[in-house]
C-alpha cells in the first residue's frame, strides 16, 4: 500500500535530543497518487488516484481478456485433436463425444462472457438468492422511510434541473437510463457496477462542459445533485453487498479497535488537552460526526461528515496549542478519534465512498485530503504494533491480552470538576493494576523456587550416585562370633582364674 505510515526513528544518531518527539509522521507527498499526476491517491486503488487507477485497471483487464482468449483457443484445439483421435475407438466414441461437446460448449460460453466470468463474483442459484434477500429484507418501517426519502430526493432533483432548462431534461433522461441499466446489471460484481457509475459521472460531466456549455461552478453543483439522486436509489443494492467481504472487514476493524481500548493520547502524541472544556466539546463533536457518517446514504454526505470531524480536530488542536495545527498533529489525533469512537461499518463506508463518489471530490480539495487521511488512520490501526507506540513487545502483549493496563492518572492530578466517582474508579483501577503486578511477581517467584528445589534434588541425587560409583560397598564374609564377657568359660580358654576376695587384718 502506497500510503505507508512512517514513525519517528528511535535512532538517537538521527535525532536531536532537544527536539525529540515520539509520534506518527506521514509525508504529504505520500498522500498523492504514486504515478505523480498530482491528485490524491487511495489505498483501495493501490495508491493511484481514480483516473490513473482506471487506466491501470483497463490495462490489466484487457491483458486478462487476451490471455483468456488464447487459453480458450488452445483448449479447443487440444479437444478437437483428442476428439479426432478418439474416433478409432467405437465403444468409447459416444462418451468421448458427449464429453468433448460439453467442453466445447463451455469454452464457447467462456468466450462470450469472458469479462463477466473473470471480473464478477460466482453466481448463485435463484432459490439461494431469494433466501438471502428474504433474510436480509429490512422491516416495513425502514422501507417506508427509504421510500419517503427517495421521493423527497427525486422531487428536489427535478426542481433543481428546472433551472437548467434544456440540459436539465437531457440530464434527467440520462439518469433514468442509467438507473434502468443498473437495475438490469444486479448480477455484475460491485467493481463493475462502480466502473459503470464512474463512467456515467465522467460522461455527464463532459457533456455539461462541452455540449451544453455549463459553467464549471454549475457543473459541480449539477454533479452533486446527480450523485445524490442516483445513489439514494442505489444505496441498498451497492452498500456492503453480500458478494464482497466488506462486512468481514468491518467486524475485523471493530474487534481490533476494541482490543486497542487501552491506547492513551500520550502514546500517540496527541496534542489535545481534554481537560479544557472547549477542547473536550470539540472531541465529542468530532466523534459524533465520524459516527454519523454511517447514517448517510450519499457518498458526498458521508464525506461531509469526515470533513466536519476533521475541522473539529483542527480546532481542538488549535485551542490546546494556541497555534494552528500541522499535518503531523492532525493524523495522530484522527487516529485517536477513530479509536475512541469506533465508528460502525467503517470499512464499508470507506469502500462505498471509494466506489461510488464523484471521483473529482476524492482526487482534489479538502474532502479528498481528509478522506485520504482517514484511510491512513485505518491502515495505521490495522498495523499498530509495539514499535508504533514506543512500547516494549512484552508490555504491548500484556495490554492487548488485558492482563494489565497503562498506569492511570493519580487522583491529585484530576481537575476539580471531575466527580468523586471517576476519581475512585481510576484509583481502584490503579490498585487492581498493582495487585495484578504483585500477583505476577509471586507466581514468578513460586515457579523459580519450584525449579530451584527440583534442581537441588537432582543435584543431590547425582552426587550420591557419583559417590556410590566411586566407593562401591564391599561386604566381607562373616567372622567367628566372640564370646560374651559374662558367659561361662565352657571351652576352657585358659583364662586366669577369677580374682578372689582377700581379707586383710587391720
Amino acid at each position: 500500500m502506497f500510503l505507508s505510515l512512517t514513525l519517528f526513528s528511535l535512532n538517537r544518531k538521527k535525532m536531536n535530543l532537544k527536539s525529540e518527539r515520539r509520534g506518527i509522521h506521514v509525508d504529504q507527498s505520500e498522500l498523492l497518487c504514486k504515478k505523480g499526476c498530482g491528485y490524491y491517491g487511495n489505498p483501495a486503488w493501490q495508491g493511484f488516484c481514480s483516473k490513473c487507477w482506471r487506466e491501470e485497471y483497463h490495462k490489466a483487464r484487457q491483458k486478462q481478456i487476451q490471455e483468456d482468449w488464447e487459453l480458450a483457443e488452445r483448449l479447443q484445439r487440444e479437444e478437437e485433436e483428442a476428439y479426432a483421435s478418439s474416433q478409432n475407438t467405437q465403444g468409447a466414441q459416444s462418451l468421448t463425444f458427449s464429453k468433448f461437446e460439453e467442453k466445447k460448449t463451455n469454452e464457447k460460453t467462456r468466450k462470450v462472457t469472458t469479462v463477466k466470468k473473470f471480473f464478477t463474483a460466482s453466481s448463485r442459484t435463484g432459490a439461494k438468492k431469494a433466501e438471502i434477500q428474504e433474510a436480509k429484507a429490512p422491516s416495513p418501517s425502514i422501507n417506508r422511510q427509504a421510500s419517503i426519502e427517495t421521493d423527497r430526493v427525486s422531487k428536489e432533483f427535478i426542481e433543481f434541473l428546472k433551472t437548467y432548462h434544456k440540459p436539465g431534461q437531457d440530464i434527467y433522461k440520462q439518469c433514468k437510463l442509467f438507473l434502468d441499466t443498473m437495475n438490469h446489471k444486479r448480477d455484475l460484481s460491485i467493481e463493475e457496477q462502480s466502473e459503470c457509475a464512474q463512467d456515467f459521472y465522467q460522461n455527464v460531466a463532459e457533456k455539461l462542459q462541452t455540449r451544453w456549455k455549463v459553467p464549471p461552478e454549475k457543473v459541480e453543483k449539477a454533479m452533486d445533485q446527480i450523485e445524490k439522486y442516483i445513489m439514494t436509489r442505489q444505496y441498498k443494492y451497492v452498500f456492503c453487498p453480500e458478494t464482497t467481504d466488506d462486512e468481514k472487514k468491518d467486524l475485523a476493524v471493530q474487534k481490533r479497535i476494541r482490543a486497542l481500548h487501552w491506547v492513551t493520547p500520550q502514546m500517540l502524541c496527541v496534542p489535545v488537552n481534554e481537560e479544557i472544556p472547549e477542547v473536550s466539546d470539540m472531541v465529542v463533536k468530532a466523534i459524533t460526526d465520524i459516527i454519523e457518517m454511517d447514517s448517510k446514504r450519499v457518498p458526498r454526505d458521508k464525506l461531509a461528515c469526515i470533513t466536519k470531524c476533521s475541522k473539529h480536530i483542527f480546532n481542538a488542536i488549535k485551542i490546546t496549542k494556541n497555534e494552528p495545527a500541522s499535518a503531523d498533529d492532525f493524523l495522530p489525533t484522527l487516529i485517536y478519534i477513530v479509536l475512541k469512537g469506533n465508528p460502525p461499518r467503517l470499512q464499508s463506508n470507506i469502500q462505498y465512498i471509494t466506489r461510488f463518489c464523484n471521483p473529482s471530490r476524492l482526487m482534489t480539495g479538502e474532502d479528498g485530503y481528509y478522506f485520504t487521511n482517514l484511510c491512513c488512520a485505518v491502515a495505521f490501526i490495522e498495523k499498530l504494533d509495539a514499535q508504533s507506540l514506543n512500547l516494549s513487545q512484552e508490555d504491548f502483549d500484556r495490554f492487548m491480552t488485558g492482563q494489565t493496563s497503562p498506569k492511570k492518572q493519580e487522583s491529585d492530578s484530576f481537575s476539580p470538576d471531575v466527580c468523586l466517582g471517576v476519581k475512585q474508579m481510576y484509583k481502584n483501577l490503579d490498585l487492581l493494576s498493582q495487585l495484578n503486578e504483585r500477583q505476577e511477581r509471586i507466581v514468578n517467584e513460586a515457579k523459580k523456587l519450584e525449579k530451584d528445589l527440583i534442581d537441588w534434588t537432582d543435584g543431590i541425587t547425582k552426587e550420591v550416585q557419583d559417590i556410590v560409583e566411586k566407593y562401591p560397598l564391599e561386604i566381607k564374609p562373616k567372622s567367628q562370633a566372640l564370646a560374651a564377657i559374662d558367659s561361662e568359660n565352657v571351652e576352657n580358654d585358659k583364662l586366669p582364674p577369677p580374682l578372689q576376695p582377700q581379707v586383710y587384718a587391720g
